[in-house]
């Protein structure tokens, strides 16, 4: 990380002061209300969070999750110009199984050179891997078309989903007004007694909020889109925190 100085009132300071532990990078939705909350509630005051959005169309369909590469690389590059980031986050779990992990990397290091890069599919996976579930069950808010583009992105790396469920939800603004109950409701339901965890697909669901509530009513690890790229970032990071109140997988560094 550069170590670029400035003086300011007869003081010397550099950048990495302000973000002693890593600069992230975070591209998040046009419309998402809810990730830069979440994301910030895990991460200490050490790592900088660095917000820019990518435009997005509704309703939720694979043409127009699709469409959002195109603003990929322009949003990754207006994130701290000439300055850079440790980790650049694509910000959503549709679009990344919808574009592809490869191609959403290629296009954020093309114009980021060495910048490493996760999104909620590969940050899943990750924290599949840590905590050692290997079945799965998954509540999405999107439409059975999504979800089926979902499943084998997610078992890429040898989960297997065993079911998911959505909601048929076709805006990305009505996501985040989901309520908590509806969520917590909805991923009882969805949990198969034969999955080892339980997913809570989408950054603008508010997935983050209930995760601990629902560890303890299920007796087993649940993870949420913002949750697994909060740690996913960290662990990039080289950074081991602990986040109480948001789920088994902090303990997993």
């Amino acid at each position: 990380m550069k170590d670029t100085c400035f003086t300011c009132l007869g003081h010397d300071f550099t950048l990495d002061k302000i973000a002693p532990d890593g600069r992230i990078g975070l591209i998040s939705l046009a419309t998402d209300f809810t990730i830069e909350q979440e994301i910030r509630l895990m991460l200490p005051e050490t790592i900088g969070l660095y917000v820019n959005r990518v435009r997005n169309a509704n309703p939720l369909t694979l043409e127009n999750l699709r469409a959002m590469e195109k603003g990929l690389g322009r949003a990754a590059a207006d994130i701290l110009p000439g300055l850079g980031v440790d980790v650049m986050i694509y910000a959503c779990t549709a679009g990344s199984a919808a574009i592809g992990s490869d191609r959403i990397e290629a296009i954020l290091q093309e114009v980021c050179p060495g910048v490493t890069v996760t999104n909620p599919v590969v940050a899943t996976r990750a924290a599949l891997k840590a905590l050692g579930a290997e079945r799965i069950s998954i509540l999405t808010p999107y439409s059975d078309a999504l979800n089926h583009t979902l499943v084998p992105a997610i078992e890429a790396d040898g989960a297997e989903v065993i079911n998911i469920t959505g909601f048929g939800m076709e805006d990305d603004i009505d996501v985040a007004g989901v309520p908590l109950e509806r969520i917590i409701a909805g991923a009882k339901a969805a949990c198969d007694p034969d999955a080892d965890a339980v997913f809570l697909s989408c950054t603008a669901l508010r997935g983050a909020r209930v995760v601990a509530r629902l560890e303890d009513e299920l007796g087993k690890p649940v993870l949420s889109s913002n949750q697994v790229l909060a740690w996913h970032a960290m662990r990039l990071l080289g950074v081991t925190v602990d986040a109480p109140g948001f789920g088994r997988l902090f303990a997993q560094n």
